[in-house]
């Protein structure tokens, strides 16, 4: 039994896709699809990461080392696992998708546990970074104070690290099926519970950065436990049961993964290795924490255009699954151009007050000084990711993964990074002079995705769904 039959929850029948009606109608249409998605995406990704910067900001009003230290624990080392698992496990976004559009429901359950596998084995692979993070912080030029708090701030967050592995899969195999209410209610929830944990263990316990850390590994597991708890009991038609047959096949779904995995998390691991760099820089301690605010701004923004790149893929995977080009193609303009509207509005709210985003996390006169420098660059940052990310949906809708892999590797690491490093040490810019060259990165990055985009032959890409589903 392959699913063909069965009744499709939510989803838009063939009929909806196709080119018909005015364009205020089509656009009317596309963006109450893409918003279905989109919105309860937004305000999960929002209070998920919102969980961090609680406790970042927590850590910043007991101290500026204590800021530092969890800004590189949870930036560089945390967000890199981060990056890694969210991209491997946005290999579902193509899959799932592209199930749930030619309706073989039942192969959405074990691509998930097929995602299961995989994404732990890696967590498990990846877990000696933790362990063995102030060696590795120091080696990289980190300085030791900062390294050695850090490190322990590790070993505090490897359950987060494990949590992704079962939350990430969990959330796209909900958002194919368009049940994305269920996963806004549980972020929702597990983000009001941290915060008032939060207050309680650090200011009425006093229990310190420590007990910050415990709080935020809890709050992390509350999620991926409710979604379990969802998809075991109320998905019958994309839940078989844990099945053998997620043992078959796991070579064709490993390189996916992988290819999803390099694509993803070369664009996440990019401005955090801006840390990595400034922790080299005269006055670091300073530096950091000036970066680490701008860039925890960058990153709470990030999770809106986060929610379009989960959208877009979405939409684009199940119109290409239901053999629709054009409807595909008509979901990338529509997705585009809002998220890219909704990014210059929050450029115009960073320049508008770029003195008053620091007070949120210090009250260092310092160090709100130095971010309020780096505010320029954080609103372009923002607003060339509200389209960036977009683009990337597309790629993983369509299956691109590894072409845009290879782009990403030439833009970020072999353009963006060594100009940023030319800027910042040679023509001594500092940290300024970084994050110039590296947004010069991204903005060739940004115009190579578009033109692959536009010069993309929407029928053949849903030609090749097809062969990907049936096979």
């Amino acid at each position: 039994m392959d699913g063909r039959n069965e009744k499709a929850p939510l989803l838009p029948t063939t009929a909806e896709g196709k080119q018909e009606g005015s364009l205020c109608g089509r656009i009317w249409v596309e963006s109450k699809k893409l918003w279905h998605i989109v919105g309860p995406a937004t305000f999960s990704r929002v209070t998920l990461y919102g969980m961090s910067i609680v406790t970042q900001a927590f850590a910043g009003h007991l101290g500026d080392l204590e800021l530092a230290s969890f800004s590189i624990a949870n930036t560089v080392v945390l967000g890199f696992s981060y990056g890694l698992i969210l991209g491997m496990a946005s290999a579902l976004e193509t899959l799932c998708g592209q199930a749930f559009g030619a309706k073989r429901y039942r192969m959405l359950g074990i691509y998930l546990q097929r995602s299961w596998i995989v994404l732990l084995i890696v967590s498990a692979l990846m877990s000696p970074f933790f362990v063995f993070a102030t060696p590795i912080l120091e080696a990289v030029g980190q300085p030791r104070e900062i390294a050695e708090r850090a490190g322990v701030m590790c070993l505090w967050m490897l359950p987060i690290h494990f949590s992704y592995a079962i939350q990430f899969p969990l959330q796209r195999f909900l958002l194919c099926q368009l049940r994305t209410p269920v996963i806004a209610y549980v972020s929702a929830a597990a983000f009001l519970i941290h915060v008032v944990m939060s207050w309680v263990v650090v200011y009425w316990l006093d229990l310190g950065i420590a007990g910050a850390s415990c709080v935020l590994n809890f709050s992390w597991w509350i999620s991926p436990l409710w979604l379990l708890a969802y998809t075991l009991w109320r998905c019958p038609l994309t839940w078989p049961g844990f099945s053998m047959e997620a043992l078959f096949g796991l070579w064709e779904f490993v390189k996916l993964s992988v290819a999803s995995g390099v694509m993803i998390c070369l664009e996440n691991w990019y401005y955090r290795v801006l840390i990595l760099l400034t922790g080299n820089l005269k006055n670091a301690q300073v530096a950091i924490d000036a970066l680490s605010i701008c860039m925890s701004i960058s990153g709470w923004e990030m999770m809106i255009p986060l929610a379009f790149f989960a959208a877009t893929g979405v939409r684009v995977s199940n119109e290409l699954g239901a053999g629709n080009g054009k409807g595909a193609k008509f979901a990338t303009i529509v997705s585009a151009a809002t998220s890219s509207a909704i990014g210059l509005l929050f450029w115009l709210l960073i320049i508008v007050f770029h003195d008053k985003f620091p007070l949120f996390f210090t009250t260092s006169p310092v160090i709100v000084d130095e971010a309020e420098k780096l505010a320029i660059l954080l609103a372009f940052t923002i607003l060339l990711n509200s389209i960036q990310p977009v683009l990337s949906g597309v790629a993983i809708g369509s299956g691109w993964q590894a072409l845009v892999a290879y782009v990403n590797i030439g833009c970020y690491y072999f353009i963006g990074l060594p100009l940023g490093i030319l800027l910042g040490w040679f023509f001594s810019l500092g940290v300024e002079g970084i994050w110039t060259g590296m947004i010069g990165g991204t903005v060739i990055q940004t115009l190579i995705l578009v033109y692959i985009t536009i010069r993309c032959d929407w029928d053949k890409e849903a030609i090749d769904a097809g062969v990907r589903v049936s096979n």
